[in-house]
């Protein structure tokens, strides 16, 4: 009892410490990362001092965890009325209802796009550092995450097309703002975006009625974004009881075993962020602008994990890129629920690739790969943007190649370290999206997107 309390009073001190940042004004990212490198060490600490096994650190974690959790519960409480609100609110703030169709098909497409360009590189990765998912030792934890997987893929498995886009669509839309199905967030994009046609056409008719509905979405939009601010206030510590949690009960023998798996993840992952760079460039936007703008969402989505989460953020950022209100949320919305390029894209590729000798599949014949392209690509529709996203995504892909599910459960050790990173690529693709859709048709304010000093404002995440 006395450990579980001496580990619980240090962790009260460096919520302390992070509150007393805040009240200096220290800049939100760099109390995030404070949180986060005093995680990681606090974490590896108690890993030389404890077993994962002892019950005093397990009792510890469990009180840790409060905090943790809690942070992640209030994300995803907010995920389904924030996409709603901002596909909705992107309809009422239109000045362009010509384009509307153009518009949503480009940011579709190059989601999609770079989606199928990062499979090749994860792909890439898998075959160039020779991963294989057998040679990898599987322990208890690895082995009941497999179970567990199986156990989800039962109304899954091998969906045809037709299927997969046939769930897509919200039969019931209010049972989908409860999150209950794995395909929730496109089914309330979809619903939201009915709702936005509607308004349009309210809006030109009977503009009376039309005024009245935009002025009580962009109430309840205020209202949403307030929420989601003092949520994101919860950042660092949610940041810092979640490090300390995963780093004090993980098993870093596996994490070393699995390392090679961390290291292709993290080179496809940078490879692919690059890409967004040269895309930016041959449209004629400086891709270094891009990178001093997008640090702070980037940054605070490598963190926390949520590209939900990270949404007011993102849009904000294109907003101060020159990006025009509705495709910014357009942008930023699509972006949570389609062509992930780290979740949806590098991800189960990597793990197709890895899983396909052990079923007697040559990974390097030319069909087999065109068909884990194609699949990833289709099977990108309905991402979660909060935590499992990439598992959903994974699910998806490997069952549609007919591939063992349970391989899956041996990157349970390594999952948080690399999702930070896929989280992070998630959003900048997205951003991209929306830069990318603005340049085409010439709606982007260049003069905002180099000037300096339209830098996302964070001073009022502080407490």
């Amino acid at each position: 009892m006395f450990l579980t309390l001496l580990i619980l009073l240090f962790v009260a001190v460096f919520i302390a410490g992070l509150n007393y940042m805040a009240r200096k004004h220290v800049s939100f990212s760099k109390r995030v990362f404070s949180a986060l490198g005093v995680g990681i060490v606090f974490g590896l600490i108690l890993q030389f001092l404890a077993s994962p096994d002892d019950s005093f650190l397990q009792n510890a974690m469990n009180w840790v965890n409060i905090v943790g959790r809690g942070y992640v519960n209030l994300l995803q409480m907010i995920v389904m009325p924030l996409v709603f609100i901002s596909i909705l609110a992107a309809f009422t703030r239109l000045t362009f209802t010509k384009n509307l169709g153009k518009i949503s098909g480009l940011i579709i497409a190059v989601l999609i796009g770079t989606t199928a360009v990062a499979s090749v590189l994860g792909i890439s990765a898998s075959i160039g550092f020779d991963l294989d998912a057998e040679s990898i030792l599987q322990g208890e934890a690895e082995e009941s995450r497999g179970a567990s997987l199986v156990e989800r893929t039962e109304g899954l498995s091998a969906p045809t097309l037709p299927d997969q886009i046939l769930e897509l669509f919200p039969a019931n839309p209010f049972l989908d703002l409860t999150g209950d199905r794995a395909t929730s967030v496109i089914g309330v994009v979809i619903f939201a975006a009915f709702l936005g046609v509607a308004y349009l056409g309210v809006s030109r008719k009977q503009p009376e009625q039309g005024e009245l509905f935009k002025k009580i979405v962009d109430a309840v939009y205020a209202i949403i974004m307030r929420v989601v601010t003092l949520i994101l206030r919860l950042t660092p510590y949610g940041v810092l009881a979640l490090m300390i949690r995963t780093v004090a009960t993980s098993d870093l023998g596996a994490i070393y075993t699995l390392g090679k798996f961390v290291i292709a993840s993290y080179v496809a992952l940078g490879v692919m962020f690059v890409i967004h760079l040269v895309i930016l460039s041959i449209i004629g936007l400086n891709p270094l602008t891009y990178v001093k703008k997008a640090f702070p969402v980037l940054a605070f989505a490598f963190t926390s994990r949520t590209s939900a989460g990270a949404l007011p953020l993102n849009v904000q950022t294109q907003k101060n890129l020159g990006v025009p209100d509705g495709i910014a949320n357009f942008a930023g919305s699509f972006g949570l629920s389609i062509g992930q390029n780290g979740c949806a894209g590098i991800y189960p590729a990597m793990l197709a690739i890895m899983i396909a000798p052990s079923m007697d599949i040559n990974p390097l014949d030319p069909v087999f790969l065109l068909t884990v392209i194609a699949v990833v690509a289709i099977s990108s529709f309905g991402v979660a943007g909060v935590g499992g996203g990439a598992t959903f995504a994974a699910i998806l892909v490997l069952s549609a190649l007919d591939l063992p599910i349970a391989l899956a459960g041996v990157l349970i050790s390594v999952e948080p370290l690399i999702d930070m990173g896929r989280t992070a690529l998630n959003v900048s693709g997205s951003m991209v999206s929306g830069l990318f859709t603005s340049k085409v048709t010439k709606s982007i304010n260049n003069d905002e997107y180099n000037d300096d000093s339209k830098r996302l404002d964070t001073s009022e995440f502080t407490i």
